[in-house]
């Protein structure tokens, strides 16, 4: 069975893009045939979800050609363990739209879209797949699914990058279309000014009749405008009832945002709610080597790992890390290697005032991890939070020595025994895991310790 599925992957791999075949199917793993069904496992249930109502129909034909038989339909079965491709696949020269092509457009001038911002040079990885495969199928098929679609997550983990994609993705296939790309805060001032120069009526028809897609950054902004608020909310009913293409993103997931309107916040989680986290060890590894890549830059494994491990912040002060490590050796005249790069972080991240509480460490650890600090007091178990969870744990019982039953009572009433599992894994980790060592040594350095 898994061979007949290598060969229908072949055929479908032939009728559908490169990008469509590397988002949907490369990631698919054939369990073989279990009580009558092809077994096929997806990373999450939204393959199956868009795979049925996009590509059923390419996808059983192929199976039936190479020998599937009649009575034997596709069962999926999802695993979250399954790693996606990190790195989007780069389409071929040939295929690619020539640069003045792509500038020459009067749309993509008009709606301020950052060329270098496209689901090509997006990274994908656990962290941010579920957002990436939304915004892929909004970028394919504008105001049908997912309609709005809402992203959250922390500065600089790729919002941005995601929403740029989507406008490019929809350019390339109706190059007609109106898209809007700003943030709340320029929507916010383009009203202030509407109403103070008498032109209401100009500023509604550009973003209710004239828009085709609107995409909207910082949507939090609008919180306690209650003005504008109800300006927005009318844009987006307009909008939606024409089935036109609502995309914003936030910092925050909508319930958390304060002071916004109970229905907006309604509107907003009636489509698809996608969030983004830090990104893992592999994945910032991926991050680096594709921006060292773009910018012709040699990086080193031992450099990418080392740097990988040291910035966990956000994405974009990963790569900014990067692009100052690469001006600092060309003008020295040196080499990008593991020795100016450690110099160059020493000076980049000087050590503060040192930490004399638990709560000072754990805002360290939050920091470096790109966590909140009620997820890390609180009772989410996903590895992104329960791993800093740990760390924090670990470094308040060895930095300040505070009791277990008195930590326990810090990270939110938890149980002094689940304090010292962390504390003794975490103190294992650290002898036998060099990431973890570097994690925590990190971390020292912000504290000063």
């Amino acid at each position: 069975m898994k061979e007949l599925w290598g060969k229908a992957l072949g055929i479908v791999r032939a009728q559908i893009s490169q990008e469509g075949f590397s988002t949907w199917f490369a990631p698919i793993q054939c369990a073989g045939v279990v009580d009558g069904s092809l077994v096929l496992r997806i990373p999450n249930q939204f393959y199956a979800e868009w795979i049925g109502s996009h590509y059923q129909s390419v996808l059983m034909d192929a199976l039936r050609s190479e020998g599937l038989a009649a009575g034997v339909d596709i069962a999926w079965s999802v695993d979250e363990t399954i790693e996606l491709d990190l790195i989007a696949p780069t389409p071929k020269v040939d295929a690619a739209p020539k640069p003045a092509e792509r500038t020459s457009a009067p749309v993509v001038r008009n709606t301020s879209l950052n060329p270098k911002y496209d689901f090509e040079t997006f990274v994908v990885g656990p962290a941010n797949q579920l957002a990436h495969a939304a915004s892929a199928a909004v970028g394919s098929a504008p105001g049908t699914r997912y309609n709005p679609l809402f992203i959250y997550g922390g500065v600089g983990l790729g919002k941005t990058h995601l929403m740029n994609a989507i406008g490019h993705r929809i350019l390339i296939d109706r190059p007609k279309s109106q898209i809007f790309y700003l943030s709340a805060e320029q929507f916010t001032n383009e009203f202030i000014w509407a109403l103070k120069n008498h032109t209401i009526n100009d500023f509604r028809r550009r973003y209710r009749t004239d828009c085709d897609v609107l995409l909207m950054d910082d949507i939090q902004f609008l919180a306690g405008r209650e003005q504008t608020q109800e300006e927005f909310f009318h844009t987006f009913n307009s909008l939606y009832h024409q089935d036109k293409q609502i995309v914003v993103t936030s910092d925050v997931y909508p319930h958390q945002i304060r002071e916004m309107e109970e229905r907006l916040i309604s509107r907003f989680q009636s489509g698809l709610v996608a969030d983004i986290q830090m990104p893992e060890l592999d994945t910032r590894i991926a991050i680096l080597h594709k921006k060292a890549e773009q910018e012709t830059i040699r990086l080193r494994d031992d450099v990418a790992l080392f740097l990988a491990q040291t910035v966990r912040s956000n994405v974009r002060e990963l790569e900014g890390t990067l692009i100052r490590l690469a001006v600092k050796a060309e003008l020295m005249n040196r080499q990008v290697d593991l020795e100016l790069c450690k110099e160059t972080m020493r000076v980049t991240m000087p050590a503060v005032d040192k930490a004399t509480t638990v709560e000072d460490i754990q805002r360290a650890v939050c920091d470096y991890y790109g966590v909140r600090l009620s997820d890390l007091k609180g009772r989410r178990r996903h590895r992104n939070i329960s791993f800093p969870r740990m760390v924090a744990m670990y470094l308040a019982r060895q930095r300040v020595g505070s009791s277990f039953p008195d930590l326990g009572h810090r990270f939110g009433g938890k149980d002094h025994t689940t304090v010292i599992n962390a504390v003794r894994k975490i103190s294992r980790l650290v002898d036998e895991d060099e990431s973890v060592r570097t994690a925590v040594d990190a971390i020292d350095r912000k504290l000063g310790l």
